[in-house]
């Protein structure tokens, strides 16, 4: 008797252990992080928006992910294996809040962002109700400060669209209505590294730009403050993207400037430093960064009504940040990490 019991008790373990197997064996298949091969002239933006991720949301995770296989300044190598984040596992957002976002299920088309980036899913409302501006800098007959890396030219105002189109997409898949001041019909967001320049820019609606800068400047101003008026009472910003130009051996990070009477301005300018300093702190733990946030009597930033922000994304004569901006993953990290301070901005600096 007490045989025949202890192989009951033997066959009933047997069968548990069995049946623990049964049930976490698909479980734990199902949480592994699904594996795709990087296709030639792929970067990682490319890459997690073929496979319906949003760069947003898990181009840190994607790198934190795959270090060990990512070649230098974070590129990726035709034919490797990468690893896409769980989506299961990471919060949805660039909300500051860990609750994840499960989209609205809303999708909105503007050619404005070519082809391949033309769709695009609302992923929450974070920034209902917020307008902003978007003005890449020149255009037109004014190519701005013009760098030189491998071999090709850098163009400023090129370089500075490409990143504004980027954010652009960010602030609309989060919900805000963005106006596009300085555009492009034809080149939508590139994933180059060498940007093929033109001067087939305009100004919102579709006015010629001047080649005059005070003229240009006004036109653009003049545009941004029109819109405001239709806008009046909503949250509503300005934002300036430009790239600077100093001596070869001055390095610089992306840096901020706001109007002297504006504290609004001042706020929404340290909130995105301090977000880049954070994320950069996170992607680069020893890199360091040394962003500032400053005033300077800029046309725009004086004379546009919404609360200002003018943005530098580094020294066009620095051979690291050029890097910043050719490698087009670098182009969106920074996107993205500017759409995340202002969803900050938006909640905080009302």
């Amino acid at each position: 008797m007490f045989g025949l019991n202890l192989h009951i008790k033997s066959v009933t373990k047997i069968t548990f252990v069995l049946f623990l197997a049964i049930i976490l064996l698909p479980f734990n298949s199902l949480s592994q992080s699904k594996e795709v091969v990087a296709l030639k002239g792929d970067g990682i933006y490319r890459l997690l928006t073929r496979h319906g991720l949003s760069s947003a949301e898990y181009m840190d995770d994607f790198i934190t992910l795959n270090k060990s296989n990512l070649g230098r300044n974070n590129t990726l190598l035709a034919g490797v294996k990468y690893k896409l984040p769980d989506t299961a596992k990471l919060p949805a957002t660039p909300a500051s809040s860990s609750t994840p976002s499960k989209g609205t299920g809303k999708m909105v088309h503007y050619d404005i962002f070519g082809s391949e980036y033309a769709d695009i899913e609302i992923l929450s409302n974070n920034l209902k109700g917020a307008v902003y501006y978007l003005v890449g800098g020149h255009g037109g007959p004014d190519p701005g400060a013009v760098g030189k890396y491998n071999g090709y030219y850098v163009y400023e105002d090129e370089y500075a669209y490409d990143v504004t189109l980027r954010l652009a997409r960010n602030l609309i898949a989060e919900g805000a209505t963005v106006y596009l001041i300085t555009r492009d019909k034809n080149d939508g967001i590139r994933d180059e590294y060498s940007l093929k320049a033109d001067k087939d820019e305009v100004c919102y609606p579709n006015l010629q730009i001047p080649l005059n800068q005070t003229r240009r400047l006004r036109q653009r101003t003049d545009a941004v403050n029109q819109l405001y008026k239709k806008h009046k009472g909503a949250f509503q910003r300005m934002i300036a993207v430009h790239v600077d130009s100093r001596s070869k051996g001055e390095n610089i990070d992306i840096f901020f400037y706001h109007d002297k009477r504006s504290e609004t301005g001042e706020k929404a300018c340290k909130i995105l430093r301090d977000t880049i300093e954070k994320k950069y702190h996170e992607v680069q733990p020893n890199r360091g960064y040394t962003g500032t946030v400053s005033t300077r009597p800029l046309y725009v930033v004086k004379n546009t009504w919404p609360t200002a922000i003018f943005i530098e994304l580094g020294n066009m004569n620095h051979e690291r940040d050029v890097k910043r901006l050719v490698i087009p993953d670098n182009r969106q990290a920074v996107a993205n990490w500017l759409a995340l301070g202002l969803i900050t901005d938006y909640k905080t600096n009302k």
